[in-house]
């Protein structure tokens, strides 16, 4: 047992974790006056790291915030008792990168473009941008705001263009084929979506590109593959074609139909993704104003579970990477956790409280247990879902300006809303 030399009391402690930087496994006696500095300094001088590396402390799933003995107090630990502390790299303050103007909002964002972003706009235009902040493609897709825009996973082999999947209050979806090998790039789209009769909410792709899902205002979930047929699926002269529709639809836009449709929500539906994973292949989840998460199986239509939260109108979902979690922005100001591992799940596993509305959730790739939030109050805030007390920290992107979506790929974020689209830099953690 390694005894450190103090004359506060100390408290008998285990480190353990899941970071390269691992040490010996013995157990250390840690004043209990110390708080993360110190710990953290303790493990670096063990370690004798060449470059000091700043870490924080998980302790019976909390982030240590206090001294270990306001810990021990407050939960009531005795003396004797062992502590495993679990130690992390922290994560860096994050970092404002650039800004990208629009003159109207912007309702989605996409980093997944190598060296590029994606934005959505309330003025019915996609645009493309690099990494120096030039616009390099603005195209006009829908006549309405559009909602959600994703890119669907193309193969390997296709290096020139790429599938920009939107949805819109025009009461469609579209597909735009975008072609990057040249200096300038171009776009082009290719088929038209058309099921629901009022504005859609968001669009979403599987892992590989071939199918989506649509969700809209009314209550309906569209299921689509993404081929591109040769000749139209839908007649253009419908009872329900209304005026938000495209007035003059261009021959070479294909009209497609659904392959199915999901119908379960009592409300508009806000979001709808597939199951991530292969395990979990076939399935899907989807919430809404109708206070309920579902569980779909996408082949045979069916609603296999509902979970329902009473009084809180869900506004966004995601999932985690892994697949044993799934988080649901609501109108009430929290974030619900949902842990796919419980068996007969049937209601929230845990929270993350907001002082406003949060609007928008995404997860990090290379980090299970991170999460962005943003919210109508204009601050993105970092979240350890091991200890959702209190976000890991937060930045404020906007004043009196919501945000209105988040998208993470590494260390990147971007930030859409009414301010336009912002770039920001988040490191460390794990």
């Amino acid at each position: 047992m390694a005894s450190l030399p103090s004359a506060v009391p100390s408290h008998p402690v285990v480190f353990t974790t899941q970071t390269p930087y691992t040490l010996p496994s013995q157990k250390f006696m840690i004043p209990l006056d110390w708080k993360r500095y110190q710990l953290s300094q303790l493990i670096n001088k063990a370690l004798d790291l060449p470059k000091p590396i700043p870490f924080d402390f998980l302790v019976h799933g909390e982030i240590l915030r206090t001294s270990l003995l306001e810990w021990r107090t407050e939960k009531g630990v005795g003396e004797e008792d062992t502590l495993e502390i679990e130690y992390f790299e922290s994560v860096m303050p994050p970092q404002r990168m650039s800004e990208l103007p629009h003159e109207d909002w912007v309702s989605s964002v996409s980093c997944r473009i190598p060296q590029h972003f994606v934005t959505a706009s309330y003025d019915g235009h996609l645009r493309l941008f690099d990494y120096s902040q030039n616009l390099v493609l603005d195209a006009s897709v829908h006549q309405s705001p559009i909602t959600s825009v994703c890119i669907v996973p193309s193969p390997p082999s296709d290096t020139e263009s790429r599938i920009l999947a939107s949805s819109s209050h025009d009461l469609t979806a579209c597909l735009t084929r975008i072609y990057l090998d040249s200096e300038t790039p171009t776009a082009s789209t290719v088929a038209s979506l058309h099921l629901h009769t009022s504005p859609l909410s968001s669009i979403s792709t599987d892992a590989s590109g071939s199918h989506l899902l649509t969700s809209s205002w009314d209550g309906l979930i569209g299921v689509w593959d993404t081929s591109i047929p040769d000749d139209h699926q839908v007649n253009l002269e419908r009872g329900d074609d209304r005026k938000k529709r495209r007035k003059t639809a261009p021959a070479n836009i294909k009209r497609k139909a659904p392959i199915a449709v999901l119908k379960s929500h009592t409300a508009r539906v806000s979001k709808a993704i597939f199951a991530a994973g292969e395990p979990a292949k076939g399935k899907a989840y989807s919430c809404g104003f109708d206070s309920t998460v579902r569980t779909w199986d996408v082949e045979s239509g069916v609603c296999m579970n509902t979970i329902n939260v009473p009084e809180r109108p869900m506004l966004d979902l995601t999932e985690t990477p892994d697949g044993n979690v799934l988080l649901a922005a609501s109108t009430d100001r929290t974030v619900s956790i949902f842990d796919l591992r419980v068996s007969s799940l049937s209601s929230s596993t845990g929270v993350m409280m907001h002082p406003a509305t949060p609007s928008c959730i995404a997860t990090s790739e290379s980090g299970k247990n991170q999460v962005v939030t943003g919210s109508y109050d204009g601050v993105v805030r970092l979240w350890d879902l091991r200890s959702t007390k209190g976000a890991v920290t937060s930045f404020r992107v906007w004043d009196r300006m919501k945000v209105l979506a988040v998208d993470w790929v590494g260390d990147v974020v971007g930030i859409g809303g009414e301010g336009g689209m912002e770039i920001w830099r988040i490191a460390g953690g794990s």
